[in-house]
């Protein structure tokens, strides 16, 4: 604590001998604060480099908290572990975008607004139409999302918020219905129009499974169990995708142009295709019996465990609890998935092998969902647009706090040029003699 009685940071710069004195608020110091920080006034100021914003904090967000260490995840403070197990995804839709979780009064008419705008303009039926049939549908998805925007040009002001109001309810609306049309744009299967009087992930399902049947019928687990894979994604801090998501926004666009840049970066297989690494990890192992070789095949280097650590927790992922309890409603309706048993023993061995808890190798939330979404006989490429469409709320909440912050200014990031200098320009007719 220095004599102003504020936490400061004292940095000596051993160049020049000179003392400055950096303001400490909330565990960091401002970058430019650094940049005071030079050899003489003509030489440029200091700067941090940190691929991958490994330890830079780009905003303030009262969105959600990540204690990694301790394994903690909340949503506005309330604890991941609750809203899984009392909430659902509209309701914890709401409390991300408004901060507050909704009075009944609230809870119905938010419900009522996204429940009618799930349709789509048929011209955007058209634009889907003329994808490929074999389309990735997360293309077409990110695709479709920015074309959106065509479709609701006073989308750009985004400084009115009743404006901003309606683009967010109609981005949570339509995206069941873009995922779903994708999927079914795959196999070639007639497009299925929303349901108006189904709930939001039991639409979901009618459009992506209906065929000739009057009513479409879910199974309450299977819905549950999809409500609440929607709940874990919603939102996951400063992610790369919603890095994406703030970057773009940053440059005042409309708001799906920026989802649909955060939908570019999930569609990444360091992002949102780790799940589908899981599953092709166990279909390599095959059984139980061949456990420990793929074992020490991952010590000595030449295997790679996936669905295991994570780049924020060093603890267990506690999506990853709440999923392996879903796992259960889910397999007593479609079957146990074969692949589960191994990834049990899998995680059995890894939580009690020296080599992976001295690592703080824990499951994360990757390591069962995708069993999870193949007992609903979801392709691998349909992980990802599951996870888009959980994680939509998440995206539009922090896209709205980026546009009401008066700190944010458009992302333009420093470099550090290590390219040549100076150099005279050989016009071509001398350099080809």
């Amino acid at each position: 604590m220095s004599a102003s009685g504020k936490d400061t940071l004292t940095v000596r710069d051993n160049r020049t001998g000179q003392d400055y004195e950096i303001e400490i608020t909330d565990g960091a110091i401002r970058a430019a604060d650094l940049g005071k920080i030079r050899t003489d006034d003509d030489s440029p100021g200091l700067s941090t480099y940190d691929p991958g914003f490994v330890n830079t904090a780009s905003c303030r967000s009262s969105v959600t908290y990540i204690d990694g260490e301790k394994g903690i995840l909340e949503y506005r403070g309330y604890p991941i572990e609750q809203l899984a197990e009392h909430s659902s995804f509209l309701e914890v839709a709401y409390l991300l975008i408004h901060g507050a979780l909704p009075t009944k009064d609230e809870h119905d008419t938010w419900v009522h607004e996204i429940t009618h705008h799930t349709f789509l303009h048929e011209n955007i039926k058209t634009f889907m139409q003329g994808f490929r049939y074999d389309a990735h549908p997360m293309g077409m998805l990110m695709a479709s999302v920015g074309a959106l925007s065509t479709f609701y040009p006073e989308s750009g002001r985004i400084d009115d918020a009743d404006n901003r109001h309606m683009q967010i309810v109609r981005m949570i609306a339509k995206m069941p219905t873009l995922g779903a049309w994708a999927f079914r744009h795959a196999q070639g299967k007639p497009y299925v129009y929303p349901d108006n009087e189904l709930s939001y992930t039991e639409n979901f399902l009618a459009m992506l499974f209906k065929m000739s049947e009057q009513k479409f019928d879910a199974d309450p687990r299977l819905v549950k169990a999809l409500d609440i894979l929607f709940i874990l994604h919603a939102d996951h801090e400063q992610n790369c995708s919603t890095n994406a998501v703030r970057s773009v926004g940053s440059s005042q666009v409309d708001p799906y142009s920026s989802v649909a840049a955060g939908i570019g970066a999930l569609y990444g297989p360091l992002h949102g295709g780790a799940n589908e690494a899981v599953l092709r990890m166990l279909r390599r192992i095959g059984s139980k019996e061949n456990i420990p070789d793929f074992i020490k095949g991952v010590k000595d280097g030449n295997e790679r465990l996936m669905g295991f650590g994570h780049r924020v927790y060093k603890n267990y992922d506690p999506r990853a609890k709440i999923i392996k309890k879903a796992c259960d409603d889910v397999f007593e309706v479609t079957g146990v998935n074969p692949l589960l048993e191994i990834a049990q023993e899998l995680e059995r061995i890894a939580l009690e092998d020296e080599y992976f808890v001295k690592r703080k190798l824990y499951p994360n939330v990757d390591f069962y969902s995708g069993l999870i979404y193949e007992a609903f006989q979801f392709p691998p490429e349909m992980f990802t647009v599951l996870f888009a469409i959980g994680r939509t709320p998440g995206w539009l909440a922090q896209w709205l706090e980026l546009v009401q912050d008066k700190d944010q200014r458009i992302a333009r990031p420093k470099q550090i040029y290590t390219g040549d200098r100076t150099l005279d320009f050989v016009p071509a007719a001398q350099r080809w003699a």
